[in-house]
Parts: C-alpha cells; sequence; structure tokens
C-alpha cells in the first residue's frame, strides 16, 4: 500500500468511556487543535474493523509517523491520522502507543458528536476515507 487515501467501512461499537477524560484534558485539546485544525468533541466514536484493507491500512499506520500526539509525563503518547467519516464530518484517527492495543479497534475523535450527527448505534456500519501520510 502506498501513503494515501483509504477507503474502509468499520462495525461501531462501545468503548470503555475513557475517551471523554482523555479528549477533554486541556493539552490534548490543545494539541488537537493546534495540529488537526479542530477542538476534539468529547469521546471517541470506536469502530471495529478487519479484513485485508484494514490489515493493509494498520501496517501502514504503524510505519509511517502521522500526527504526534506528545503527551506530559504519565501519559500515554498517541498519533493521528485525518479522516472523513459517511463523506462529511472532519476528524482524526488515534493510535494510543500502548502495548497490546486492539488490533481490530479504531478510535475516532471529531469536531462533533459523531454518533448524533449521524444518528448512529452500536452495531452500524460506517465508511470512512482515512488519509495515511
Amino acid at each position: 500500500m502506498n501513503c494515501g487515501a483509504v477507503i474502509l467501512e468499520g462495525c461501531l461499537r462501545s468503548g470503555l468511556g475513557e475517551g471523554a477524560g482523555f479528549t477533554s484534558l486541556d493539552w490534548v485539546a490543545r494539541q488537537f487543535q493546534s495540529k488537526l485544525g479542530f477542538t476534539p468533541h468529547p469521546g471517541t466514536l470506536n469502530l471495529s474493523l478487519a479484513g485485508a484493507d484494514w490489515d493493509a491500512a494498520r501496517t501502514e499506520m504503524d510505519q509511517v509517523p502521522g500526527i504526534a500526539i506528545d503527551p506530559p509525563s504519565g501519559f500515554c503518547a498517541a498519533k493521528c491520522f485525518t479522516l472523513v467519516i459517511d463523506g462529511r464530518i472532519q476528524g482524526a484517527a488515534v493510535i494510543p502507543e500502548v502495548p497490546d492495543y486492539p488490533a481490530d479497534k479504531l478510535e475516532i475523535v471529531a469536531p462533533v458528536s459523531v454518533r448524533d450527527v449521524l444518528h448512529l448505534s452500536d452495531g452500524d456500519r460506517i465508511t470512512l476515507q482515512l488519509l495515511i501520510a
């Protein structure tokens, strides 16, 4: 796979409920605003992905620097990749740099509540265009 945009489809699932606390931290909000151009809505949208396209995209994301989220002491680093959800909502995929992070999981942040805007529930499928660079 070359660096570039890839279309992926994932299944919406509930997360652990930790995303709202993370996205509400001042240092996180500041870095998202300066590096991605938006302040994240509290929480993350969690997708479950599988298949050859996802495997290739995940491998590519592991090999490129992405957009670094640099934490203060005591927090884990992460990298982000810009994306567009359902062809209309700008956001970013967040890949926490922690051991044993689930290979089938993708956490998404956006300036709005994606669930509310798109009227989504767990189990719904969504399509996104992910920019890997």
